[in-house]
């Protein structure tokens, strides 16, 4: 999906904000590296903390009076409430807020990451041949995680019960059971060795399977790929994921009504023939 870049004054600001927040956290940005967030709202970059640790530095920007809710408290939430997860979760280790001119800018310092992502596009595009140990500390990083409650809400009722309707054609079937996601499982989020799970802005409850579900509908052009999710994670296919494959196929359709994801319309539109066939 095209994302445009920032316009200079933007840029501007937000590394000035960037190298304030690094002198209050006590760290030193590292040259280059630069990685810019959608019409340049975030800005992160490689830094190395007083110690020597390497660490990494993202700022994001909003309207002062929408700096607040689900997104904006995603990794600070997460850190509170599920740590690290053995590991699997890169650590938040600090927070600065600061306010200029009716905008809030958040950095965040959190632990390093320097393992290259499994994909640069959320989409799979080519096959992966990831073995045995990576799929089960997936499966296990992935319970681990649906345990602890949370008043984080990823995916509203109200939502199933509009767009499953609409974009798969069956009425929203019937959670079972809600338990906590990440909620943003696709390959780009996702790095090989060691296993890490990025972006948590988003985490929050879902039906049961929603993880699963989300990372199989973007691995839909790779049908080998696609049939080791589905191996790994039985839910998919019975009736307990039912709800969690709806929503999810719901929600990538919508995208593709928007112009996004086109690549992968028809082979949503095979898998919302199949949740049709499998309904009760």
């Amino acid at each position: 999906m095209y994302s445009p870049p920032p316009d200079p004054d933007t840029k501007r600001r937000m590394r000035a904000h960037h190298a304030r927040a690094a002198q209050a956290l006590n760290v030193r940005a590292e040259p280059g590296g630069e990685f810019w967030g959608w019409a340049g709202r975030t800005l992160g970059a490689p830094a190395r903390t007083a110690a020597g640790v390497p660490a990494w530095l993202r700022l994001v920007s909003a309207p002062e009076d929408k700096a607040s809710g689900k997104l904006w408290d995603g990794a600070l939430d997460a850190q509170h409430a599920l740590g690290n997860l053995d590991g699997h979760r890169p650590a938040l280790l600090g927070v600065h807020d600061a306010f200029d001119d009716g905008t809030a800018y958040r950095a965040e310092l959190a632990a390093r990451v320097d393992e290259p992502v499994l994909s640069d596009d959320p989409i799979l595009r080519q096959d992966l041949d990831l073995p045995d140990s990576w799929w089960e500390a997936l499966a296990g990083t992935l319970e681990k995680l649906s345990a602890p409650s949370t008043d984080r809400v990823a995916v509203r009722e109200q939502y199933m019960n509009r767009a499953i309707p609409e974009f798969v054609g069956i009425p929203a079937p019937a959670v079972t059971c809600w338990t906590t996601a990440h909620a943003d499982l696709h390959w780009a989020n996702l790095t090989a060795s060691p296993l890490r799970l990025l972006d948590w802005e988003g985490w929050g409850q879902a039906p049961q399977g929603f993880d699963c579900a989300t990372l199989y509908a973007y691995t839909l052009l790779q049908p080998n790929v696609a049939a080791r999710v589905r191996a790994a994670f039985p839910i998919l296919g019975s009736p307990a994921g039912l709800a969690a494959e709806a929503t999810v196929c719901a929600q990538l359709l919508q995208t593709v009504s928007r112009g996004d994801n086109l690549v992968l319309e028809d082979r949503l539109r095979d898998w919302s023939e199949d949740l049709r066939h499998r309904q009760p």
